[in-house]
């Protein structure tokens, strides 16, 4: 399996879809219009070893809903992640049992190694 949930309407998304290039074997998931399921996220949860590392404190809304002055644990992160897709750092790129999480320059450049190894 490979996927990649990234968030059409951002920039950097878009960016780094163009530096992968991802080939017709890669499914696309933009989660505004097609939001992560919970089996999903209990997958990448799975993968990452946490819903906390696949969670951005950089979303408008964490500020905006005061997510900022709260001491979240790990089932507080898995909640927010499945109400608010926003919430979701961007790209997660699943390649069989490997997991690329964020736009970092390290995680993009793994992600594009993995995608086009297998």
């Amino acid at each position: 399996m490979k996927i990649i949930f990234y968030l059409s309407t951002c920039d950097t998304c878009k960016r780094i879809l163009d530096e992968i290039k991802p080939g017709p074997d890669v499914v696309l998931q933009d989660i505004k219009t097609n939001p992560a399921t919970p089996d999903q996220l209990e997958l990448m949860k799975n993968l990452a070893g946490s819903y906390q590392s696949l969670f951005s404190k950089v979303a408008r809304k964490f500020r905006a809903m005061g997510l900022h002055e709260m001491q979240l644990k790990e089932s507080d992160y898995k909640r927010y992640l499945t109400i608010e897709y926003t919430f979701l750092k961007r790209p997660v790129t699943i390649v069989g049992n490997k997991i690329f999480i964020g736009n970092s320059d390290k995680a993009v450049a793994d992600a594009k190694q993995a995608i086009h190894e297998g």
